[in-house]
C-alpha cells in the first residue's frame, strides 16, 4: 500500500507553475514568507510550498538568517515547504529582486520569459507553488527541512517529468482550453515525486513521519489508518492486517512516530473533522459519524480537546477568516 498516496488524497494539493525566468550573473532574488505570496495564489487559506526548477546553469539556495547554501546544478529543484523567507542567487553580492514587491508584474505576465541580471552566465528557472491544508498536511511537512533539493535528471522518469514540464510552460498558451490544468497537474507530479525521492535519501536512523511511511510495517498500517479511517480499528486487528505482532507494531510505531497508532489515528480524524467543518456544509452529527464517531458529543469533546473550541464555532471562525482572505485576494486581482 502506498500511504504517502492515501495522505496526498485527502491533503488535496493544488498547484502551478507561476514564473518562468532567464537570469544572467550576478543576479539575485528574495521570496518572502509564503503566507505573504498565498492570498495571490489562492482565495482559501491554505498553505503554499515554494519551489524553484534550475533547468540550465547554476546557482545557490539560502533560507534568510542561516548562512548554509544549498548549491545548484541543472536538474536541481530546490524546495521550501514551510514558507521561509529565502533567496537564491549566483556570482557576487547584488542588490536582490523582492519577490514580494515584484508579485503582481511576475503574475500578469504569465509564463512569458522574464529575464534579468549582469549579462554573465545564464541560469534559467520554472518557479511554481504547491497550496495544501496545513493541518492535513502538518504530518507530512513535519518531516522535512526548512530547505532542500533533489535532482530529477539521475533516472529516465524525472528527466521525462523534466521535458514534460519545460515544454508545457515553454509553449503554453493561456486562450487554448486546458493549459492552466496541464500544468496544474505536471506541478503536482513534481511535488510527489520530490517527496518520493526525498523519502529514499531518508538515512536509516531518521525518525518522523516519512520514515516511518517507507518501513515497511509502519508503513502499511499508516495506508490502512489513513484508506479506512472510520473503520473501528484496534490495535490488534491492525497488527492483524499489517501480518505482525501488536507488540511489534506499537514498538515501531513509537519509534518512528512517538505514539500510538490509535492516538495517531484520533488525531487524524479529528483533522479530517476540521477540514469537512470548512469546507462542506454538512451537519456536526454527519461528519462525526464520516470520521469514525458513534456519536455526535463523543466527537464534540474529543475535537473540543484538540482544538479548543467545538465544532460549531471552529466552523463559524474558520468562515469568517476565510471571508477575509478572499478579500484580499479579490483586491490583489483588480490591482493585478
Amino acid at each position: 500500500m502506498d500511504v504517502l498516496s492515501e495522505v496526498l488524497k485527502a491533503v488535496k494539493l493544488d498547484g502551478a507553475m507561476f514564473y518562468n525566468a532567464e537570469f544572467s550573473a550576478p543576479w539575485c532574488f528574495c521570496s518572502p514568507m509564503s503566507a505573504v505570496l498565498a492570498p495571490y495564489f489562492s482565495a482559501r487559506s491554505k498553505h503554499v510550498i515554494i519551489f524553484h526548477l534550475l533547468t540550465d546553469g547554476r546557482g545557490y539556495a539560502q533560507i534568510e538568517g542561516d548562512n548554509r547554501s544549498l548549491v545548484l546544478s541543472a536538474g536541481d529543484l530546490v524546495v521550501v515547504p514551510h514558507g521561509n523567507p529565502h533567496a537564491m542567487r549566483n556570482g557576487p553580492l547584488v542588490k536582490p529582486v523582492d519577490h514580494a514587491a515584484e508579485m503582481q508584474r511576475v503574475l500578469s505576465q504569465g509564463l512569458k520569459v522574464s529575464r534579468m541580471g549582469g549579462g554573465g552566465e545564464i541560469a534559467k528557472f520554472i518557479c511554481g507553488y504547491m497550496s495544501c491544508d496545513p493541518d492535513l498536511s502538518r504530518m507530512v511537512l513535519s518531516g522535512l527541512p526548512t530547505i532542500f533539493k533533489v535532482s530529477i535528471r539521475n533516472d529516465v522518469s524525472g528527466q521525462w517529468l523534466e521535458q514534460g514540464i519545460r515544454y508545457s510552460v515553454n509553449h503554453t498558451d493561456p486562450s487554448k482550453p486546458g493549459s492552466e490544468a496541464v500544468l496544474a497537474r505536471l506541478s503536482e507530479v513534481l511535488f510527489v515525486e520530490t517527496l518520493r525521492r526525498y523519502m529514499a535519501m531518508i538515512p536509516t536512523e531518521q525518525t518522523g513521519w516519512l520514515a516511518g511511511a517507507r518501513d515497511p510495517e509502519v508503513g502499511k498500517a499508516l495506508a490502512l489508518l489513513h484508506r479506512k479511517p472510520a473503520h473501528p480499528w484496534t490495535i490488534a486487528s491492525l497488527a492483524s492486517e499489517v501480518g505482525i505482532s501488536r507488540s511489534v507494531l506499537a514498538e515501531r510505531f513509537q519509534k518512528y512516530l512517538s505514539e500510538t497508532p490509535i492516538a495517531y489515528l484520533t488525531r487524524w480524524r479529528l483533522q479530517l473533522g476540521a477540514q469537512m467543518l470548512t469546507s462542506t456544509s454538512n451537519g456536526v452529527a454527519h461528519i462525526a459519524t464520516e470520521v469514525g464517531y458513534e456519536s455526535e458529543p463523543a466527537f464534540n469533546r474529543a475535537f473540543k480537546r484538540e482544538f479548543g473550541l467545538p465544532p460549531a464555532r471552529f466552523r463559524s471562525q474558520a468562515r469568517s477568516t476565510r471571508g477575509s482572505v478572499v478579500g484580499i485576494a479579490s483586491k490583489n486581482s483588480h490591482e493585478g
